[in-house]
């Protein structure tokens, strides 16, 4: 993952390639992963850094979706258990095993949710987590000691699954470039380009470091840009219909102690029609999410402000201790890149479904869908692009497919534990000098040797790109992660041979970016 090798490879390229892939979250690298493993020729082109979208901001889980069951779709739920299973198997460095527990108010709500999960056990079937059971009142109050008592009855426990999602996106982006294909990040495409016949060959992109301006030929151009999709799709056709109705989602993440325990809870039923979810993530506890639809998709969504309140309301009346505004460490929001449905009354109501769309002129899109089936959504679109492109026919291989970092003893490796078998690695450059495994900030267990390494293996060019996606510390305490920031824009700039002016031009833009994290009674939020 050397970015200036990637770009001189891509530069020296004279032929087409197989397959183009805009966009650099999951679904996007999931399909240069699955492309490259068959054999084909693939380069993958991120406008800004990867899972810089929705791809880093996810609910962190890897699940079935117990609501989409409700909704009667058995489908996607079996879909997305079975890769679940898959997940749990090729990286066992960053996906585990987490019980959810549905604490109960009302006699009745025990047996009905307690019938609901034994099913999604059934359709587990071998990728099963573990099989759901009933639970008394004091075996709730032993798995969650805050829990609110006043009216619990009991409560259900079932599993699924969890993990880092950045963590995970980073470790695909290697796992793509060990299979041959080309990626790197900061790399805008600002025309696409058409044969003779007005049929899609390739793009003209940006690389926004340096100014260079790249023409790129390729067979078939696919469209993953999530949220962005008909920004893209309008490069090749500006009349095109749009396809997507994007919803966004807000978490907010509190110490851990409002919610002890390694046990997460799922609330079936809320106001607005969701699941809402509190759970232990990196020794902190996230809550979220909500479902408000927008007119328009950004790279830094902002929270609402009723969406605050309405989380806020909702941890309230599950937990002894009422958080308020002032417990709040950070908060992140996501955009779903939900497709559009006629007759749809809000976008909860919408398909967690992924589509794969032809337009006139041969650009292929995939949108929709959700994390934990991204390795689905990608087979699936490279076999349409094969067909597109008119390529060799070849099988996915991506069903066992180590990803980079696999690793099953994360024990070993203390707080590295979500590199997998790169964390030895890191160990390795602290053991030659100790000033690298001192920490950043005593709130978090991030050190020194974390960034040397994101520069130089991890393709990170930016004190954000560290701190909000190859380590989470801006996820997790807004305020930590800006009183680091100085000492990692200082190890950058050496690491990247970079200027006092690049250090202070970093520190200003990730001052304004974190602002929008942290709450404060002064903060002007979105009405």
């Amino acid at each position: 993952m050397n970015r200036t090798l990637m770009l001189e490879r891509i530069q020296s390229r004279q032929a087409p390639w197989d397959m183009l892939v805009i966009g650099g979250g999951a679904t996007g690298v999931g399909v240069a992963v699955d492309a490259a493993s068959r054999g084909f020729d693939v380069l993958l082109l991120e406008q800004n850094d990867f899972g810089k979208g929705t791809s880093s901001r996810s609910t962190k889980l890897v699940h079935g979706g117990v609501r989409y069951l409700e909704q009667g779709n058995v489908s996607l739920v079996m879909e997305a258990l079975k890769e679940r299973g898959l997940l749990r198997k090729n990286a066992p460095h960053l996906v585990r095993d987490l019980p959810f527990i549905v604490p109960n108010y009302d006699w009745w709500e025990a047996p009905f949710y307690g019938l609901g999960l034994k099913l999604y056990d059934m359709l587990a079937g071998k990728y099963g987590f573990g099989q759901s059971r009933l639970l008394t009142k004091a075996d709730i109050l032993e798995k969650i000691p805050t829990v609110r008592t006043d009216g619990l009855k009991g409560g259900v426990l079932y599993f699924d699954g969890q993990f880092d999602d950045s963590r995970l996106l980073i470790n695909l982006v290697s796992t793509a470039v060990e299979q041959g294909a080309a990626v790197i990040n900061y790399v805008t495409v600002t025309q696409i380009t058409k044969d003779g016949d007005g049929y899609v060959g390739g793009v003209v992109a940006k690389e926004t470091e340096g100014g260079t301006e790249l023409q790129i030929k390729a067979r078939c151009v696919i469209n993953a840009t999530g949220a962005f999709t008909d920004n893209v799709r309008r490069l090749a056709e500006p009349d095109i219909k749009p396809m997507i109705a994007p919803s966004q989602g807000i978490h907010l993440v509190f110490d851990r102690s409002i919610m002890p325990g390694d046990s997460a809870i799922m609330v079936p039923h809320t106001s607005d029609g969701r699941v809402m979810f509190a759970i232990p993530w990196h020794q902190h506890v996230l809550v979220g999410t909500t479902d408000t639809s927008i007119e328009e998709a950004t790279l830094e969504p902002v929270a609402f402000d009723h969406e605050i309140e309405f989380i806020l309301d909702t941890a309230r009346q599950y937990l002894n201790h009422a958080p308020t505004r002032k417990d709040v460490l950070s908060v992140f929001v996501g955009i779903r890149p939900l497709v559009k449905v006629q007759g749809a009354a809000n976008t909860a109501g919408l398909s967690r479904d992924h589509t794969i769309h032809i337009d006139q002129s041969g650009l292929l899109s995939i949108c929709g869908g959700k994390w934990t089936t991204y390795r689905h959504m990608a087979e699936d679109c490279v076999d349409h692009a094969i067909t597109l492109a008119r390529l060799d026919e070849r099988v996915c291989l991506t069903k066992n497919l180590k990803i980079h970092g696999h690793h099953t003893d994360g024990k070993s490796l203390g707080s590295l534990a979500s590199y997998g078998s790169d964390g030895f690695r890191i160990q390795e450059l602290i053991a030659k000098n100790k000033k690298l495994g001192e920490p950043l900030h005593p709130a978090l267990p991030y050190c020194s040797a974390e960034v040397v390494w994101a520069v130089h293996e991890e393709m990170a060019r930016t004190v954000e790109d560290f701190l909000a996606r190859r380590v989470r510390a801006l996820f997790l305490n807004g305020k930590a992660a800006v009183a680091m920031a100085p000492a990692v824009a200082e190890i950058m700039a050496m690491e990247l041979n970079k200027t006092n002016s690049w250090k202070t031009d970093q520190l200003q833009k990730f001052q304004s970016l974190a602002e929008q994290y942290i709450l404060s009674d002064k903060q002007a939020l979105k009405k």
